[in-house]
């Protein structure tokens, strides 16, 4: 019997035994590229969702995801200086973002208060839109892409955790009878919380029908019950409406590649859960089509918003208030409230008017398209099982998509991140799988 000695070692994220040497492939033509950027970007990540600063508050001052993402955008331009390489791509996603910086700062002079637009603009837009350009040029790789994925899975666990610990202590806001959020910036309250571990579940799904190996399906099978289990506990809404997309989403999935039974299980399954949650949680979700019974008012209040923001949307249809302003626009209309409409595509509207509204739209389906090119492309295979790391971020942009209509987080890095993730999949498809090269990609920005 023959022995393997110049085999490559398995990775053991990779799907059906995916050489470990797949990490090592070369990036654009001109030389490897360096490691650096792309480390520097998981460890952003990793401390964006666990915020370890706020369980050892000596790291505060130091600013520790600063220092990463800055350390990963250095390290990337003298990567691509330095290898005579493109900076970024200009293709259609790319050239929306700049387009939608382009139009807040124009519109910043007629905002109702500029200097609240320029601090939006700088200490989030900007910043998310950064780690959106990133996402898309460091992972240029399939290895690259689903150890981002793999990161972002297992990032869901402590957040899951949490919502687990806080519900069998008790630990609850003062309002509504709901448990506290992971103190950490985008999950704060239950709300994002639910929003963040929907974004983060179906990426888990991709990488569990990528996978033949036993142990790591078990392992993402009990990560993702442990998300499903902590969004319901959540008591969100918004959250709700997330996870059904996803799991309608892959009813669907399933169904189109023959797979009736899965579908059916996951239907049974779905069910005995309803059955099993509170009544107090099913009273709940009756107030998303009941508003008026909703005891706490916040379903009422916010719908009203909404429909005053529209108005004045529909009034004011080209420079909007300003970006970040709508809460001003809103107080001057019904009273002072100092809240935000709880919808991104109305604060995009009220903010930036019709314009942004519409890039920021254009993004969205941009992204979408390109997730359905790379499955398109790979039918159901690919390089580092691409096809359903593409149909996970093609889920988690829907299921964002969803609760956008119920969150005011159009300038966070909830969208970004996914986007990021599908210019990604879209680049490392052409790259890898050999293919042409078609209208969605661009001229290049070089140095």
């Amino acid at each position: 019997m023959g022995t393997r000695t110049n085999a490559a070692p398995l990775a053991w994220w990779s799907p059906r035994g995916e050489p470990l040497a797949a990490r090592a492939t070369l990036g654009p033509p001109g030389g490897r590229e360096s490691a650096l950027p792309f480390r520097a970007l998981l460890t952003f990540t990793a401390i964006l969702i666990v915020a370890p600063q706020a369980f050892f508050p000596a790291l505060a001052p130091l600013r520790p995801a600063l220092l990463a993402a800055g350390m990963a955008l250095a390290a990337h331009v003298y990567d691509r200086f330095s290898g005579h390489q493109p900076l970024l791509k200009l293709g259609p996603a790319n050239c929306l973002s700049f387009a939608l910086v382009a139009w807040a700062v124009l519109t910043v002079p007629f905002s109702y208060w500029p200097g609240g637009s320029v601090s939006v603009l700088l200490d989030y837009y900007l910043k998310a839109l950064i780690v959106f350009w990133l996402l898309g040029s460091v992972l240029s790789t399939s290895g690259r892409l689903r150890r981002m994925c793999w990161l972002l899975t297992l990032l869901m666990i402590p957040l899951g955790v949490t919502a687990v610990n806080h519900f069998l202590a008790g630990e609850y806001v003062a309002e509504g009878g709901r448990i506290i959020g992971y103190d950490a910036p985008l999950t704060q309250n239950p709300n994002d919380m639910a929003l963040m571990l929907n974004l983060g579940l179906p990426l888990g799904v991709g990488l569990l029908l990528s996978s033949d190996r036993l142990l790591v399906r078990l392992l993402l099978s009990a990560v993702l019950v442990l998300d499903a289990v902590a969004v319901v506990l959540t008591f969100s809404r918004a959250g709700f409406l997330g996870l059904a997309t996803t799991v309608i989403s892959y009813m669907i999935c399933l169904g189109r590649r023959g797979k009736w039974l899965w579908s059916a299980a996951v239907i049974v399954i779905c069910l005995t859960g309803l059955l099993l949650v509170p009544e107090s949680y099913r009273e709940r979700l009756s107030t998303i089509s009941e508003i008026e019974a909703d005891k706490t008012r916040s379903a009422q209040l916010r719908w009203l918003d909404m429909v005053l923001a529209l108005q004045f949307m529909l009034d004011n249809p080209v420079l909007g208030v300003g970006m970040g302003n709508n809460a001003l626009a809103l107080n001057d209309i019904r009273g002072p409230a100092w809240k935000e409409v709880h919808n991104t595509y109305l604060q995009y509207g009220m903010d930036l008017g019709l314009p942004g509204l519409l890039l920021f739209l254009s993004l969205l389906i941009t992204c979408l398209r390109k997730v359905r090119f790379v499955q398109a492309r790979t039918r159901g295979g690919g390089p580092g099982g691409l096809y359903f790391i593409a149909e996970g971020i093609q889920t988690s942009l829907t299921a964002f998509a969803v609760a956008a209509m119920f969150h005011p987080v159009g300038y966070q890095f909830y969208f970004f991140y996914m986007a990021g993730l599908a210019v990604a999949a879209r680049a490392v498809c052409e790259t890898e799988t050999g293919g042409r090269i078609g209208t969605d990609s661009g001229p290049s920005v070089r140095h």
